[in-house]
């Protein structure tokens, strides 16, 4: 059971599988660079006697052809041997080596040689100019013999000499057994050095891990500690410091959102209420007519908050559904103007409106139009003037005041969710503080944007742009 659950740990942790495929890459790389080491190391060495062999048997080859007696036929080394063959296979001459073979005392007489090493050919199947790897009678080691053809006035004599690949050996097996001893020393120094790093440079995530696990919705204000630097783990604190930013944001609107929502919805139902308790206790001050106007006329107001705050809602939702068609835009704003006229004493201008076709929602964009032509109205000492001009691929519809207009500082401001500028004028004059707001999340729904600016009659100016429908092909 706690096999299996170490198991579990060790294969859960990053620490623990970054240093196990470490390890396992050095153990292959070192055991593929050490096996290519040591069979290079032979190679090499081999091509050394190869080569110093073969220049061995030349020379004996040379010093038969001329008459003489091959010096390395009268050395008694027993490391390098050589024996000369006759056309016919016989040997005709051999070294002391192999004359006395595993090391025999000729001037003992007690010690006999073996004559048969000195009959037999070392190589008799190697051609002159050729080299192999022989093994010679009562030797632990293997020879590399190479023959070379000499012309003698006996006849032609094949000359093979071999050397001894012991050192050869020998090198390649210290080779091998330095790297077998220090393989697993170098293992322990890879794998204690890379737990210890991987450990240090995961030790701020694991801060981070704890840090956000401790963020709940009542308390979003801690943030991740964030390492100095700029490696990738400075950069997931700062991304999760950002998110936490937006989430405590948003959890700020939304809050702000659900208070100002209750404090909009007091107003109306203090008012029906007010009346209500009014006619039921005085029944004579009043009428069921008045009370139902009253009655009717908050409503209202109820509705096209719940309205607002639906449309403000789908639009956070990236849920606006909207029906899009071809829409003449002039159209809307003629009759906001006409509208306009008859409900208040305002002079309205609509002369500079002229033709502007968009593709969109008539629902959603009549909505844009009077939401506008509210606040202007509501702002307006005497004047509106209404204007739509269709520029390159751009409808902008301008809506312009006399009232006192709006700060530089404050018109970025007026498109947040129930804000206004004089609080007490905009609720008696019935706004929520929702309008420019509906309007702005309209007018990007359809790909548009709105501004605000000074107007020329002094007050404010508020302006849309929307694509223009396309002309048809």
């Amino acid at each position: 059971m706690a096999d299996r659950a170490w198991r579990r740990v060790l294969l859960g942790s990053v620490r623990a599988r970054t240093t196990g495929i470490a390890v396992a890459v050095v153990v292959l790389a070192l055991a593929v660079g050490g096996i290519t080491l040591v069979v290079a190391l032979g190679e090499t060495l081999a091509d050394g006697v190869e080569q110093s062999t073969g220049q061995e048997a030349e020379a004996a080859a040379e010093a038969l052809a001329d008459g003489h007696a091959p010096a390395v036929l009268s050395s008694d080394d027993d490391d390098t041997v050589a024996q000369v063959v006759d056309a016919d296979g016989r040997v005709v001459a051999s070294s002391p080596g192999l004359v006395n073979g595993d090391g025999d005392d000729p001037d003992d007489p007690d010690d006999e040689p073996d004559e048969h090493r000195s009959d037999v050919v070392l190589a008799p199947d190697l051609r002159p100019g050729e080299a192999a790897t022989i093994e010679l009678p009562d030797e632990d080691e293997s020879f590399l013999a190479v023959a070379a053809l000499a012309d003698t006035p006996d006849g032609p004599r094949t000359v093979v000499v071999a050397s001894t690949l012991e050192d050869v050996e020998d090198s390649a097996a210290t080779l091998t057994r330095l790297l077998l001893l220090g393989l697993p020393v170098l293992l322990l120094v890879v794998g204690v050095t890379t737990w210890r790093v991987v450990g240090r440079a995961l030790a701020p995530v694991d801060e981070i891990r704890a840090t956000a696990d401790a963020v709940s919705a009542a308390d979003l204000a801690r943030r991740v500690p964030a390492p100095a630097g700029r490696d990738e783990v400075a950069r997931l604190a700062t991304t999760m410091n950002r998110m936490l930013d937006r989430l405590e944001a948003a959890q700020a609107r939304q809050r702000r959102f659900v208070a100002d929502t209750a404090h909009e919805l007091r107003s109306p139902v203090a008012a029906i209420r007010q009346h209500a308790e009014v006619a039921q206790r005085f029944p004579e001050r009043t009428t069921a007519d008045a009370l139902a106007g009253t009655v009717l006329g908050e409503a209202l107001r109820l509705q096209r908050l719940v309205d607002d705050q639906l449309v403000l809602v789908r639009a956070d939702e990236q849920a606006l559904a909207l029906r899009r068609r071809p829409v003449d835009l002039d159209d809307l704003v003629l009759d906001e103007a006409r509208r306009l006229r008859t409900t208040t004493e305002l002079a309205v201008d609509a002369s500079g409106v002229s033709a502007g076709a968009v593709d969109g929602d008539a629902d959603a964009l009549g909505r844009v139009v009077r939401n506008l032509v509210d606040n202007a109205a509501r702002h307006a000492a005497g004047r509106v003037v209404l204007a739509l001009v269709e520029q390159d691929d751009t409808v902008v519809l301008t809506v312009d005041d006399d009232g006192p207009g709006i700060p530089a500082a404050e018109r970025e401001r007026v498109f947040e969710r129930f804000v206004r500028l004089d609080d007490a004028r905009a609720r008696d004059g019935g706004g929520s503080g929702l309008g420019l707001a509906i309007v702005r999340e309209l007018v990007v729904a359809h790909g548009g944007t709105v501004a605000v600016g000074d107007s020329p009659l002094g007050g404010a100016r508020l302006s849309v742009a929307l694509p223009a429908r396309p002309e048809p092909a």
